[in-house]
Order: structure tokens, then C-alpha cells, then sequence
């Protein structure tokens, strides 16, 4: 049963799709707000399937995501004692949270950069950074370059991977979907 394969080619055909543009930008600004899925997996395949396009994928992902995280400040500027926070508590991100209070208190704006480039969940530092009361252009400044600095770099790898990346992902990708199932699993127990 060949599902991650499948899955793949369906994520190379609607990468193709006309309005994939649109779809990318609001993957990505829903993502930095509310949603879990990260920008990436659609990034990467539109990215793969015309390379000519990457810097556009880039930069269309990194407005849309820098968007999304001004969303989520405001959010958490305006709305956190009110609604917000009850809410979070209530979906288990209270630990997050509490966190992410304690690295901007540390660490202040490199917290924001530090959570655009890498995969720890944006969106529960774009809702702390506006709940804190951060400086509202030194949190626009962090998010756009660290979420700029890890776009780029997976449409840079993408594109010079190419065809070639294509077609070796393609031969490996039901090990590779298996793998991150089974690191799921155990990361579900583990952090449990």
C-alpha cells in the first residue's frame, strides 16, 4: 500500500493548481495565527514542481506568514484577558504559553526571530509577543526576517534539488512518511 506516495504526487498536482498562490499565502498567514500545519509542505512541492517560480513561493509564503503573525500580535494584544487566554488554556497550550512568556522575558526580541526561523510553533509567540505588550516594530522586524531567512532556504534547497530531488524523494518517500509517522508516535508518548 503505497498511501505516502500517493499523498506526494497529490501534493505535486495541486501544487500545479492555478490558484496554488492564493492557497500558499493563506496556509501561510493561518498558520502563523491559529493553524497547525506549517507552510512548508506546501511550499516545498510548489517549489519542486516549477523551480523558476521558488524566490515568488518564497516571498508570497514570508508576506503571507509576517501577515499572519501581525494577526496573531493583535490577537494577543487586544483579545488575550478577554477570550484568548481562556481558550488556550483550555487546548492544552497553557504549559506553551507560560514558555514562551519566560524566553521573551529572557531573551526579549530574538525570541520572535528565534521562532520565525525554526519549527517551534510561531503562532504561540506572535499571540505572546502581542498579550506581553512587546514593541510592536522590533516583533515586525524579527518575524519578517526569521520567517523571510527560513522560507528562502527551503525554496533555495528545493530549487537547487530540483527534478533530480524530485525524483529521488519520490523513490524514498513511503520510508521517509513511515519514518515521521512512527517519530509522531513515539514523540506523542515521550512528551505525554
Amino acid at each position: 500500500m503505497k498511501i505516502f506516495t500517493t499523498l506526494y504526487e497529490s501534493c505535486l498536482k495541486w501544487a500545479r493548481h492555478k490558484h496554488a498562490e492564493k492557497y500558499l499565502a493563506g496556509l501561510s498567514c493561518a498558520e502563523s495565527t491559529f493553524f497547525p500545519i506549517p507552510p512548508d509542505v506546501m511550499l516545498a512541492p510548489m517549489v519542486l514542481s516549477q523551480t523558476d517560480k521558488a524566490w515568488r513561493f518564497a516571498a508570497i509564503t514570508t508576506v503571507a506568514s509576517v501577515v499572519g503573525g501581525v494577526l496573531g500580535y493583535f490577537l494577543g494584544y487586544f483579545a488575550f484577558e478577554s477570550w484568548l487566554g481562556p481558550i488556550i488554556e483550555q487546548w492544552g497550550y497553557g504549559e506553551k504559553l507560560a514558555l514562551a512568556e519566560r524566553w521573551f522575558a529572557d531573551y526579549g526580541v530574538w525570541v520572535v526571530f528565534l521562532a520565525g526561523f525554526s519549527p517551534i510553533p510561531y503562532k504561540v509567540f506572535t499571540i505572546s509577543a502581542g498579550a506581553l505588550m512587546m514593541s510592536f516594530f522590533p516583533f515586525l522586524i524579527a518575524s519578517a526576517i526569521g520567517r523571510g531567512m527560513r522560507f528562502y532556504l527551503v525554496a533555495a534547497l528545493m530549487k537547487w534539488g530540483g527534478p533530480p530531488m524530485e525524483a529521488k524523494l519520490k523513490d524514498y518517500i513511503e520510508i521517509i512518511g513511515w519514518a515521521v509517522v512512527v517519530l509522531a508516535i513515539v514523540a506523542y508518548f515521550i512528551l505525554r
